[in-house]
């Protein structure tokens, strides 16, 4: 699926999520998006000679949705409209970085080269040190990789964080949580982009500098030489021996002597004899250095964002689109859901409405596969030790917790990474507010309290990079499904 496409179904998901009473997509919105997406695709996988595919069904479904909302609510088209940060970013950036690499060679004399130049010792010191970080990054593990915040790459996928005014709550709602899910499933897409940019940004910059060195080389006599407080001439001349060897080696180049260096000592009067010698020195272990490293590290970037905008992972084995893939006859057939609840455990009425739920979410025909409570606290290998692919018939895993306990790392997080390693097909949890609401049913301010609940664990969740959905066991009908059989239950990526 194309990142575009994969936008398009993210928004409608969030929509359709939110909108648990249909108050801005009605049932017959729904059903007629849905069959007329089918003909659409069909249409063109006729036409293209191919077999119809849920990527196709859900591009044409999310197309008829969007152009209808646009067309009732002003307020969304804007939104719609909204571009984010990065395509401009990936523009002014480089060149930005081009005016100042021309800008900062200025800094020093400009009718002098100096061998010490601070600017352009800076740059190459600078650019040696990120690909060491990038080394150490690519040898060392880590759970998030990268650089930037939360906040601002979710600036850079989908713009501002004001929404626009004049929106039906529900629209307002999923807006708020498209930003999350497409900041989130967009991630290593955009960070790769942004890689791309900042690559050939410091390019850039170290281009700008060789302009500008040869630019002031055509109007001004260069008298070259060096001056230092704490270096003598036999350590400056080992210094620039490492620095320039492999412009040396590469490039017909003149060589330079110890003699060489203490003539040009800055004590004695400025000589312009060998200038040019030094400025191709610097603009060939730049080029070397900075500019060919950077080139490549861009490209590279650049085929992994092209990569994933071509092919972008959009896990369709969620609930909303295994209920969607029905339309086209692509479903798997009757799913079995393995529920692991963890340190509570289900009475008679919570079951009955698990079941509910799970028919809800998967169809009439889904099986619930309820195994024994696992206890707090207690080492995840050791519970998860028959917990294998090939163990058991079930096509879902999801650990059951409960809204009223509190996420921890130590325990709710050990088990979930635990699962998703046993298991390649991942894992989703079901976080059930039943006993949150009884106990706090006679107290003030218990929405406010759900809510902070609520948004807790999706955090928790979205760390550990699992699906979530938040049901009220004894309530099954307050997150059920509407009549064209799409589970409203709240999802976060």
């Amino acid at each position: 699926m194309k990142e575009q496409v994969a936008r398009k179904v993210t928004l409608v998901r969030a929509i359709e999520t939110a909108d648990i009473k249909h108050e801005v997509l009605s049932d017959d919105d729904r059903m007629y998006a849905s069959r007329s997406a089918r003909e659409l695709a069909q249409w063109s996988a006729a036409d293209s000679k191919s077999e119809l595919t849920l990527d196709h069904f859900l591009e044409q479904r999310s197309e008829q949705i969007l152009k209808r909302l646009a067309e009732r609510t002003p307020a969304f088209r804007t939104f719609l409209n909204r571009r984010p940060l990065l395509p401009m970013l990936s523009v002014l950036l480089p060149l930005f970085a081009l005016i100042a690499g021309a800008a900062i060679d200025h800094i020093a004399d400009p009718h002098r080269v100096d061998l010490l130049s601070a600017p352009l010792l800076l740059i190459i010191g600078w650019n040696l040190l990120v690909y060491v970080i990038l080394l150490a990054w690519l040898l060392i593990p880590s759970k998030r990789t990268g650089w930037v915040g939360p906040e601002w790459m979710r600036r850079l996928s989908v713009g501002k964080a004001k929404l626009p005014r004049k929106l039906p709550a529900p629209l307002t709602a999923a807006l708020g949580a498209y930003t999350v899910d497409w900041t989130q499933l967009s991630w290593k897409l955009n960070h790769a982009r942004l890689s791309r940019t900042v690559h050939l940004s410091a390019a850039a910059f170290a281009l700008g500098a060789i302009i500008s060195l040869y630019a002031r080389g055509l109007l001004t006599q260069y008298a070259a030489g060096w001056e230092s407080t704490f270096l003598d001439a036999n350590q400056v001349h080992t210094l620039l021996s490492w620095l320039f060897a492999p412009a040396l080696f590469l490039f017909p180049i003149e060589g330079f002597s110890v003699a060489d260096i203490q003539a040009l000592r800055f004590v004695q009067e400025p000589s312009s004899a060998g200038g040019a010698r030094w400025v191709h020195l610097y603009a060939a272990t730049l080029l070397l250095l900075v500019i060919l490293p950077r080139l490549v590290l861009s490209l590279f970037a650049g085929w992994r964002a092209s990569r994933l905008a071509r092919r972008f992972p959009l896990d369709l084995q969620q609930p909303y689109y295994l209920k969607l893939a029905d339309h086209i006859g692509a479903g798997r057939g009757p799913v079995t859901l393995r529920v692991l609840p963890y340190s509570f455990t289900l009475d008679e009425r919570r079951d009955r409405g698990l079941s509910a739920i799970a028919a809800a979410m998967f169809g009439e025909q889904t099986r619930v596969m309820l195994r024994p409570s696992l206890p707090y606290g207690e080492d995840p290998k050791g519970v998860l030790q028959e917990l294998r692919p090939d163990t058991g018939d079930a096509t879902v895993t999801a650990v059951l917790f409960s809204l009223a306990a509190t996420p921890e790392q130590e325990n709710h997080g050990a088990l979930l990474s635990a699962i998703a390693r046993q298991l390649p097909g991942g894992v989703s949890a079901l976080v059930d507010e039943s006993a949150l609401t009884e106990r706090a049913m006679s107290q003030d301010g218990v929405d406010a309290r759900l809510a902070e609940r609520i948004a807790l664990w999706r955090q928790f969740c979205t760390y550990h990079q699992v699906p979530v959905t938040i049901v009220n066991l004894l309530q099954p009908e307050k997150y059920a499904a509407g009549s064209n059989g799409q589970a409203a239950a709240t999802g976060v990526r």
